[in-house]
């Protein structure tokens, strides 16, 4: 009788391990998934052909830059500006892992090493990497469910990433906060090595555009910078519009309109 409860009692235990260690590996494969299609939201299955703004305030002024933006699963980015005149034409390239810049000013195509990717683009709080996208979340981190928040009225997921230790990424750790009906990314908080909160983000003014409903504006706000924030706004935006691969160039770069 004493052994029967034993190898029962044994047995309970290694069922509930079993039963954790399946949890863990389910709730890890959810929130890659969600992840993944949270990122299909603005770059589309295929491709995302986009027109918006960037506003970049400071305490004493605010500057805005008018932007086109081309992409290609998670290969191919390439982002133009089309105003303000003096930097009209200035263009980033990103194809795999490869990132140029053509500067029409001064008449020449940069490649951006990786220690550059971290370097705020165009006097912006959003970086190098942030816009050429040069990761992504769903392959360059692992991803931990950590619970559910209510974020403007939206229920969300709220995700862990940790790098993998060969990704080349500039963040430390990231929290994102994604709804549950839509997969909108409604708030991200980035920190760096050591751990330290640096930028929020957070996703507003959500309505359909393209045939998909997400978040058509996004604000980037260092938290150590007082009256600092950076805000892109989507006006137009047209998805799986194919795109040949010999669009993304450092020849077409220069062409582009």
């Amino acid at each position: 009788m004493t052994y029967n409860i034993y190898n029962m009692k044994k047995g309970i235990i290694w069922t509930c391990l079993f039963l954790c260690l399946t949890a863990t590996a389910v709730i890890g494969q959810d929130a890659k998934t969600i992840i993944k299609k949270a990122e299909q939201k603005l770059r589309g299955v295929e491709s995302s052909q986009a027109e918006l703004t960037m506003t970049i305030v400071r305490p004493t002024w605010t500057r805005e830059v008018s932007l086109k933006s081309w992409s290609k699963g998670f290969e191919y980015s390439l982002i133009l500006v089309t105003a303000p005149a003096r930097d009209k034409g200035t263009t980033n390239l990103k194809v795999n892992k490869e990132v140029w810049s053509w500067m029409p000013s001064i008449s020449r195509t940069i490649k951006l090493p990786p220690s550059m990717m971290s370097q705020s683009w165009m006097g912006s709080d959003f970086t190098n990497d942030d816009l050429v996208r040069e990761n992504t979340l769903s392959e360059d981190y692992s991803h931990k469910m950590l619970g559910e928040e209510v974020i403007d009225n939206r229920d969300c997921y709220k995700i862990e990433l940790i790098p993998n230790e060969d990704a080349a990424v500039i963040w430390g750790k990231i929290l994102i906060w994604i709804s549950k009906k839509e997969y909108l990314q409604m708030k991200a908080e980035f920190y760096d090595e050591d751990g330290y909160l640096v930028n929020v983000m957070r996703g507003s003014n959500v309505k359909e555009m393209g045939g998909k409903i997400f978040t058509t504006k996004m604000e980037m706000i260092p938290v150590e910078e007082e009256g600092h924030k950076t805000v892109l706004e989507y006006h137009s935006i047209i998805f799986d519009k194919a795109i040949p691969e010999r669009f993304f160039t450092v020849q077409n770069m220069k062409r582009v309109r």
